[in-house]
C-alpha cells in the first residue's frame, strides 16, 4: 500500500538483523549455502561493481537475502580464488524467483560467475510500468513501504578491502526490503491489470541479461563525441590509436581507462592533430594524470589509483599520436558506414523523415499520437507501450504490413504490446 503525500518516510538505518560480515572464504560460503538451502521463498538480490575505478565490470559484491536465512554479502573474487563454485547458489535457491531492482544492470555479472536465476521479478521495471514518478529503489520503497534508504555509497569503489562497516550496511539495505516490496508491487500490478504484462517483460529481461555479451567489432568507435569528427579519417586514426593504447595499459594495470585518459582528451587530440612537442604540450589532458574532483569522500578513492596513473607517461600518448599521423591513407579507418534508409533500417532523425519522406513522416506522426493516447489511457509510459525504434521501423515500410501485430512481434515487441496497439495503429497507417 502506497504512502500518502503527507506521510513522512522512515529512514531505514540498518537491516533488522544487523550488518552482516562479508562471505569471503570457502567455509563461510558453505555455511551460507546451507542456510539458503534450508530457507524458503523468493531471493532478494543485488550486486556492486567498481565501475570508474577498475578495468572490468565484474561484481565485487553480491548481496542475497532469503526469509529464514538472512542477508549474505558474497565476495566473488575472493571466493573464486578459493575455488568456490558460485553456481552452487542456483541449486541452493531451487527454482525460486529472484527479486532485483533494475535487473538488467546485475544479470550479466551474475552470468559471468555462473549464477543464473530461472525466474525474475524486477521492482524497477514494475515501478515504471505502474508509471511512478521516480523509480530509484529508495523512492519506490518510500512509495510502497513508507521507508527510505540512504544512498551515500552508491558510487563507491567496491573493490576496496576490507569493506568498511557503513558500506556493508548500505549494501545489505539494498536487499533488506525487496521481498516485502515485491508483495506490494505485485498487488499493484494485479489491481491495475498489468501483472501479465510485467511477467512477459521479466522473462525478456532475464533472457537478455543472461545471454552471452556482444563484443563490439571496433570498440574505439564508441568514444564519446566521436561523431564530432565526422569523416576526418586522420582524426579517427588518432582516436583508434589512443583508445587502443589506453585500453592495453588499463587492462594491464587493472584501472578504469577513463582514469588514464579522458575521452574528451582523445577527441581534442584528434581534432588538433599535434605534430610537434609544442602542440602536444598545449593539450593539457595528454600531459597530466586524470584527477577527479567530486567534493566528497569519493575523491580519496580516486587518489588511491594515482600510483597506477603515474605509470603511464605522456610519451605513451605522444607515440600513439605520432603513429596515427604517420599512417598511409590506405591504413586510415573508414568513417562509420552510413546507414541505409530503406527496408527496416529506419533513420532516427525526424528532420530527415520530414524533408525526404513526408508521407512516411505523416504516417509516423499519426501512429505516434495513437501510441501516446494508449499510454495515457493505460497509465503506462509511452516508451514502454512500444519502443520508439519499433514504431519507426513500422512506419518506414514502403508498403505498411497488413498484419501489424506480426510485424511488431518480429521486431521484438511483447505479446501484450502487440495486443494493445496493433489494431489501433493499423487503422492510422493503412
Amino acid at each position: 500500500m502506497s504512502t500518502s503525500e503527507s506521510d513522512t518516510p522512515v529512514l531505514l538505518k540498518e537491516p533488522a538483523e544487523g550488518v552482516p560480515s562479508v562471505v569471503d572464504t570457502a567455509e563461510a560460503f558453505g555455511i551460507a549455502l546451507e542456510r539458503l538451502s534450508e530457507a524458503s521463498g523468493p531471493v532478494a538480490a543485488d550486486a556492486e561493481r567498481a565501475s570508474g575505478f577498475r578495468y572490468g565490470h565484474e561484481d565485487w559484491l553480491i548481496q542475497l537475502k532469503r526469509e529464514g536465512a538472512g542477508i549474505f554479502l558474497f565476495d566473488p573474487p575472493a571466493l573464486l580464488e578459493e575455488g568456490v563454485d558460485l553456481a552452487d547458489l542456483n541449486s541452493a535457491t531451487a527454482n525460486e524467483t529472484w527479486i532485483l531492482h533494475d535487473a538488467s544492470q546485475d544479470l550479466p555479472g551474475f552470468a559471468d560467475v555462473g549464477i543464473r536465476p530461472t525466474s525474475l521479478f524486477d521492482t524497477e521495471y514494475s515501478a515504471r510500468l505502474l508509471n511512478l514518478p521516480h523509480v530509484g529503489l529508495s523512492a519506490v520503497t518510500e512509495y510502497f513501504l513508507g521507508k527510505s534508504l540512504a544512498k551515500e555509497h552508491s558510487a563507491a569503489d567496491w573493490s576496496y578491502r576490507p569493506l568498511p562497516r557503513d558500506w556493508r550496511n548500505y549494501a545489505a539495505l539494498d536487499v533488506e526490503l525487496l521481498i516485502g516490496l515485491r508483495e506490494e508491487i505485485g498487488a499493484a500490478l494485479r489491481n491495475s491489470g498489468k501483472d501479465e504484462w510485467a511477467e512477459q517483460e521479466f522473462e525478456a529481461i532475464l533472457y537478455k541479461g543472461l545471454a552471452p555479451k556482444k563484443i563490439a567489432k571496433e570498440p574505439w568507435r564508441h568514444t564519446s563525441k566521436i561523431t564530432s569528427l565526422r569523416s576526418d579519417r586522420r582524426a579517427l586514426a588518432i582516436v583508434r590509436e589512443l583508445w587502443n593504447v589506453r585500453d592495453r595499459y588499463a587492462k594491464e594495470l587493472d584501472i578504469s581507462p577513463s582514469l588514464l585518459l579522458a575521452d574528451s582528451t582523445i577527441i581534442q587530440a584528434a581534432q588538433k592533430k599535434p605534430h610537434n612537442a609544442v602542440q602536444f604540450r598545449s593539450i593539457r589532458g595528454l600531459n597530466q594524470r586524470v584527477r577527479v574532483y567530486t567534493g566528497s569522500e569519493q575523491d580519496k578513492m580516486f587518489e588511491r589509483y594515482a600510483p597506477l596513473q603515474r605509470k603511464v607517461k605522456p610519451r605513451v600518448w605522444r607515440s600513439a599520436i605520432d603513429h596515427a599521423l604517420s599512417l598511409e591513407d590506405a591504413q586510415l579507418p573508414q568513417p562509420s558506414p552510413t546507414k541505409t534508409h530503406d527496408g527496416n533500417a529506419a533513420p532516427r532523425s525526424m528532420k530527415y523523415w520530414r524533408e525526404h519522406q513526408p508521407q512516411r513522416y505523416e504516417r509516423h506522426t499519426a501512429a505516434k499520437k495513437t501510441i501516446g493516447d494508449i499510454a495515457e489511457l493505460t497509465n503506462v509510459p509511452t516508451e514502454l507501450v512500444l519502443k520508439p525504434k519499433i514504431l519507426r521501423n513500422l512506419c518506414w515500410q514502403e508498403d505498411p504490413p497488413t498484419d501489424v501485430a506480426d510485424f511488431l512481434r518480429r521486431e521484438g515487441a511483447r505479446p501484450w504490446q502487440c495486443h494493445l496497439v496493433a489494431e489501433s495503429v493499423s487503422r492510422v497507417i493503412l
